[in-house]
């Protein structure tokens, strides 16, 4: 199953824009350390507004540090990137994490960035198709997670662990090694949270080493 990006792009980016009207601006953001709800819509609007200009092959305008509506504010920058990319070619070339590639880089990207600040906001994101999550797991292990090590955000783990989505029908080794040192399986959801640092590892499945999968999960696996 194909993933139609910049359609779910706007499910998201709505789903996201409702919530931040739920919440009041000052609660603190579920598992979200220090972080305030402002904090995290000004962190997904900002990142919004930075895609797009790379997506422009430009440089990003500075924003208004202080918006007074955050609502307004999320939905000013929610456009500008979806209408960014609508009006784009996918394959025009773009700014992306490895170099000048393909608009649509930012099409999946951006997807992914919404549905795990949406979750953050909410505490879920009810409805959202396996093969989505799945997508958000590939992600982390074939782009972000090398572009950490890349950057030097983080060491090449010394032991491997495979992952296995069981409702997505999905695997992917993290780390070089051949053998894995364990095996954690869960729904593609979970496994995608845990990778982004919002669910605990005993929520998953383990067989193995359950030291070994907790030393490569504390690594900085995304940005």
């Amino acid at each position: 199953m194909s993933i139609d990006y910049l359609p779910l792009l706007a499910s998201l980016q709505q789903r996201f824009h409702d919530g931040i009207t739920a919440v009041p601006a000052d609660a603190p953001v579920l598992d979200g350390g220090d972080w305030s709800v402002r904090d995290l819509v000004e962190h997904l609007a900002g990142v919004h507004h930075w895609a797009a200009a790379m997506a422009r092959d430009e440089e990003a305008a500075p924003l208004d540090p202080h918006p007074s509506d955050l609502a307004d504010h999320y939905r000013a920058c929610a456009d500008e990137l979806r209408e960014t990319l609508a009006a784009l070619p996918p394959d025009a070339v773009a700014r992306t994490f490895d170099g000048r590639g393909p608009v649509s880089f930012w099409h999946r990207r951006q997807v992914h960035e919404t549905l795990v600040h949406l979750h953050y906001l909410l505490g879920h994101a009810d409805g959202v198709a396996p093969v989505v999550w799945a997508d958000t797991v590939d992600e982390v292990v074939t782009v972000l997670h090398p572009r950490q090590m890349r950057l030097g955000r983080a060491a090449a783990p010394r032991e491997t662990l495979r992952l296995v989505a069981v409702d997505a029908g999905r695997t992917w080794t993290l780390g070089r090694g051949e053998r894995p040192a364990a095996v954690l399986d869960g729904s593609a959801e979970r496994l995608a949270l845990l990778l982004w640092g919002r669910v605990d590892i005993d929520a998953i499945r383990i067989s193995g080493d359950a030291d070994a999968a907790r030393r490569v999960l504390t690594a900085a696996l995304t940005p």
